[in-house]
């Protein structure tokens, strides 16, 4: 597993990532280090750093924990509502109310960010240092093609060669799922069921433990996007460090941000 590190404030993820081109910035907050409390806190419910505007949590807490996070980035970050789909966003022209669960950005100090609490974020760069791309890719985005479509807009903004990261998600031992979810990943890519692994007997209502980091690396490389990292956390798992919606019901996001930086 990537390690913790403490150089920020907040304990963040920074991506083991051996090809992001050097004028890049990525990383990935946890649970901890903030102004949340009970269900948004750590693990102790205390001192949580949930970026979710949208959980129920105390908003001052919430615009707290934001305004920290904003002192470690070049501009504010804008954070729109994730619904699941496939739409793709400039970063640049994020504002309130804005619905997608991507965002690109090919301008210097543009802030490319999402919010995931089991879902899988997704951090892309072109390898030339000229785009990056943060994707939200839970079962049914990833199945609607928001991966795909954050590549396509990425080459329109003039990416070439890309390279990605997959940061912290359900990992394959606990994401349970039915035979809709292999049904609807059958149609798009082939030897689907090397990702989803049988967990009942016969004759019961079949069910599987599928493999989101598997599915999104089939995917991207269908799409011509190979060197993918990441991949190795598990956010129901570990308690200590992520939220997860899946563990907890009621809990907080955590960010996942990428950006160009400024010439040095």
């Amino acid at each position: 597993m990537n390690s913790m590190i403490a150089r920020l404030p907040f304990p963040v993820i920074q991506p083991d990532w051996p090809d992001l081109p050097s004028n890049i910035r990525a990383f990935s907050t946890s649970r901890r280090g903030g102004f949340s409390a009970g269900v948004y806190g750590n693990q102790y419910g205390v001192e949580g750093f949930n970026l979710g505007d949208h959980v129920a949590d105390d908003i001052g807490a919430v615009s707290a924990n934001r305004a920290l996070l904003n002192q470690y980035t070049p501009h504010d970050v804008m954070f729109f509502s994730q619904v699941h789909g496939n739409i793709v966003l400039d970063a640049g022209s994020i504002h309130s109310g804005l619905v997608g669960d991507a965002a690109f950005s090919n301008a210097v100090g543009t802030v490319c960010a999402v919010l995931t609490a089991d879902c899988l974020p997704v951090l892309f760069a072109d390898k030339a240092g000229r785009c990056v791309a943060a994707a939200h890719a839970g079962w049914r985005g990833l199945a609607g093609g928001i991966l795909q479509r954050t590549v396509d807009r990425m080459r329109v903004a003039g990416a070439s060669e890309l390279t990605a990261w997959m940061g912290p998600a359900i990992g394959p031992a606990k994401f349970e799922v039915g035979q809709d979810v292999m049904d609807v990943f059958s149609s798009g890519l082939s030897d689907v069921e090397q990702y989803f692994r049988p967990k009942t007997d016969a004759g019961e209502e079949r069910k599987y433990l599928a493999d989101i980091y598997g599915l999104a690396r089939a995917t991207l490389a269908k799409h011509g996007v190979v060197d993918v990292y990441g991949g190795s956390y598990c956010t129901v798992s570990d308690p200590a460090h992520f939220y997860s919606y899946r563990r907890d019901g009621v809990t907080g996001r955590m960010g996942h941000l990428i950006w160009i930086d400024q010439p040095r």
